[in-house]
C-alpha cells in the first residue's frame, strides 16, 4: 500500500482506521500534504475536499452526526486550524466524535517569524475531549508505543459513552510530499469498560420514596432518534403525576408528551404558574431551546432535580441540581420503571396536556386568518414536508419558530444547539445529506445565517436530496423577538443589521436551482416542484421574502391568541 513516507503519519492514519474512522474531510494546504496523501491512498478511507476550513469542519460534523461515529478533518498549519474552532466547540457541546488533525511547523520555529506558524499545541483545550502533540519522527519502539497508546486513549475518551472532538497536532518537516510502499502495522486499542447500570437495594428504596410526589416533570433536550428510549418514556408517562416535555430536537414523539414547550407554557396564567411547577425534575439529553422553561424553573425551583447522562454531569441549567446519574437515559428509565412504587393519583400530567389540546384548537383558527409573514411561511412549509425526511433547522429565529409547531413522527430533526451559533448550519446539513443519500434533507435557514455560511455550497459533493428554504426578512429578525434590542436606538443598524441582498446570484454561483416566493400562494404553487427530483440532479433553494411583513408583531399576536 502507498502512503506518506513519514512513519508518524503512517501510524496515526492506521490507528484512526483501526478505531472506526472511515471518512476524512481535507482542506487544501501544503503542510498537511503527508496526511492528505496517506488518507487518500488508504483503501478504507473516503476523502472529501472542502476548501474553507470553517465550512469543512461543520461539513464533517454533519457526517459524524448522522453516522454517530468518528469523522476526521485535516488542515494545514497556522490560522487554518483556528477556522475549525466554531465546529469543534459545537461538536464538544453536542457530543459528536470529530477527529481534528492539524499539521504544524516544527516546534523550534514557533514564534520565530516563520510563515503560517502560530502556537497550535492545545489550541482547542477548552473544548476538546483529548489532545495529543506528536512529531513525525519515530525513532524507537518506545516512541511508537507512546504514539499508539495516546491515540487509543484519545479515541476511548472521544468515542465512548461521552463522545466529543479529539485533537492530534503533528509537527511536520519538509519535504512533505514523499511516498513509500508500506505494510500495515499492528494497531492498538484501549477499551474503557463500564459496569451495567442497576440500582442497589438502598438506592431503590430512596428513589421509590423520591418518586412518590404529585408532580414529576421530565424535560428532554437534544437527542438522536431512539425508539427504545421512547418506549421507556411512554411507560414512565403512564403515571398521571408525570409530564414529559420535549422539543422537536428531542426526536421523541408521543401523544402523551408536551411537544411545544413555549406554546403550552404561554397558556398558563401568572396565578397558575406555581401550581404547574414540578416537585421533581428529571432532565435528559443536550441543550434545550426554550428560554421560557429555563426562566420558569429557575424561579419556581423543584425540590429535586435529577440529571441523567454521562455528559457534563454537573451541568446545573435550572440552578437546582441534586443528583446526577452517569448512565444513559434508556438504562435509567428502564430501572425506574421496574421500581415497585405505587402510581400517583394526581392529574399533573393531564393538567399540562389539557392546555396543549386547547392550544392546538386555537392554532387552527389562528392560521386560517393570519396574514403572510415569517410565521405563516413556517406553517406552510412544515405542512408540505414529505414523510421520512430530515429537517435541519438553522439557529436564531428559525429554530424558535419551528418549536411552535407539533413535530411529525416520521421526521428526524437536527440543529446546531451545542453553542447555538449561526455559523455552520448550512455546512452541517450538506455533510449530513451525503451520509443519508436516500433521504430528503430540508434545511430551513434565515438570511443572515445563509449569507454567513454561503461557502457551505462551495464543494463538489452537493446532493440532489438537499433542499434549502431561505426565509429572507431583510436582517436579523431575532433581535425584534428577544427582549432588549427592540427598544434600542441601535436596533436596525447594529443588531438587526438590515440588508437588501438576495440569494439568486449565490444560487447561480454554486449551481443551486433557484425558486422565489413572497406570498403564501406562491409558496404552495411551488411545493410539488420544490420537493420533487428532476433530471438536473441539483439541490434546490426556495427563497421566501418576508421583508415587507410585520413579522415580530405577528409572532406577538400568536402568543396573545394562545393565552
Amino acid at each position: 500500500m502507498i502512503s506518506s513516507n513519514k512513519i508518524g503519519v503512517q501510524l496515526i492514519v492506521e490507528e484512526c482506521v483501526a478505531h472506526g474512522m472511515k471518512h476524512v474531510v481535507c482542506s487544501p494546504g501544503s503542510r498537511n500534504a503527508p496526511f492528505v496523501i496517506a488518507f487518500d491512498e488508504h483503501p478504507e478511507i473516503n476523502c472529501y475536499v472542502v476548501h474553507d476550513e470553517r465550512s469543512a469542519a461543520f461539513f464533517a460534523m454533519g457526517m459524524a452526526q448522522q453516522l454517530n461515529e468518528p469523522v476526521g478533518i485535516v488542515c494545514t498549519s497556522g490560522s487554518a486550524s483556528l477556522n475549525y474552532y466554531p465546529a469543534i466547540a459545537e461538536a464538544f457541546y453536542q457530543c459528536i466524535p470529530l477527529v481534528v488533525i492539524t499539521a504544524d511547523r516544527p516546534i523550534e520555529w514557533v514564534n520565530q517569524g516563520d510563515g503560517q506558524t502560530i502556537v497550535q499545541k492545545d489550541v482547542f483545550k477548552n473544548h476538546i475531549r483529548y489532545s495529543c502533540q506528536f512529531s513525525e519522527k519515530i525513532n524507537s519502539e518506545d516512541e511508537k508505543w507512546y504514539l499508539q497508546r495516546e491515540i487509543a486513549i484519545a479515541f476511548s475518551e472521544g468515542n465512548s459513552v461521552w463522545k466529543g472532538p479529539i485533537h492530534f497536532n503533528v509537527a511536520l518537516n519538509e519535504p512533505l510530499y514523499g511516498t513509500s510502499e508500506i505494510e500495515v502495522s499492528k494497531t492498538r486499542k484501549i477499551e474503557l469498560v463500564r459496569g451495567f447500570f442497576q440500582f442497589n437495594s438502598a438506592q431503590a428504596i430512596e428513589l421509590t420514596n423520591a418518586l412518590n410526589v404529585p408532580k414529576i416533570m421530565v424535560i428532554c433536550g437534544q437527542l438522536n432518534p431512539d425508539k427504545v428510549l421512547l418506549e421507556q418514556l411512554k411507560l414512565f408517562a403512564e403515571d398521571t403525576a408525570v409530564v414529559v416535555l420535549v422539543e422537536n430536537t428531542s426526536n421523541l414523539v408521543d401523544m402523551r408528551f408536551i411537544h411545544c414547550i413555549d406554546r403550552t407554557l404561554n397558556s398558563i396564567s401568572d396565578e397558575e404558574l406555581r401550581d404547574f411547577a414540578p416537585d421533581l425534575l428529571i432532565t435528559i439529553g443536550g441543550a434545550v431551546v426554550s428560554k421560557k422553561i429555563k426562566a420558569y424553573l429557575r424561579k419556581y425551583s423543584p425540590s429535586e432535580h435529577w440529571k441523567v447522562g454521562h455528559e457534563f454531569p454537573y451541568m446545573d441549567t435550572y440552578q437546582c441540581l441534586t443528583k446526577s446519574f452517569q448512565t444513559d437515559a434508556t438504562s435509567f428509565f428502564r430501572e425506574i420503571n421496574t421500581l415497585n412504587n405505587d402510581k400517583n393519583t394526581s392529574n399533573y400530567g393531564s393538567d399540562w396536556k389539557q392546555r396543549d389540546f386547547i392550544i392546538q384548537d386555537k392554532m387552527a383558527d389562528f392560521f386560517r386568518q393570519v396574514e403572510f409573514s415569517d410565521l405563516k411561511a413556517f406553517e406552510t412549509i412544515l405542512d408540505y414536508l414529505p414523510e421520512m425526511s430530515h429537517l435541519h433547522m438553522a439557529n436564531s429565529s428559525v429554530v424558535r419558530y419551528c418549536q411552535l409547531f407539533d413535530p411529525i413522527k416520521s421526521i428526524q430533526y437536527w440543529s446546531n444547539r451545542g453553542t447555538s451559533g449561526i455559523d455552520g448550519s448550512s455546512s452541517t446539513a450538506c455533510g449530513a445529506s451525503i451520509i443519508k443519500k436516500d433521504d430528503l434533507h430540508l434545511l430551513i435557514t434565515g438570511d443572515v445565517s445563509f449569507l454567513y455560511d454561503s461557502n457551505a455550497f462551495w464543494n463538489q459533493y452537493l446532493q440532489p436530496n438537499l433542499r434549502i428554504v431561505l426565509i429572507n426578512n431583510g436582517g436579523g429578525g431575532i433581535f425584534k423577538i428577544i427582549p432588549g434590542p427592540a427598544s434600542s436606538n441601535q436596533l436596525e443598524k447594529y443588531f438587526e443589521a438590515k440588508h437588501t441582498m438576495d440569494a439568486e446570484s449565490i444560487s447561480k454561483a454554486f449551481n443551486l436551482e433557484y425558486l422565489f416566493a413572497d406570498s403564501t400562494q406562491l409558496i404552495e404553487d411551488q411545493m410539488e416542484a420544490f420537493f420533487s427530483y428532476d433530471e438536473t440532479g441539483r439541490p434546490k433553494l426556495l427563497e421566501i421574502n418576508t421583508s415587507t411583513s410585520d413579522n415580530h408583531h405577528k409572532l406577538e399576536e400568536f402568543f396573545q391568541r394562545m393565552k
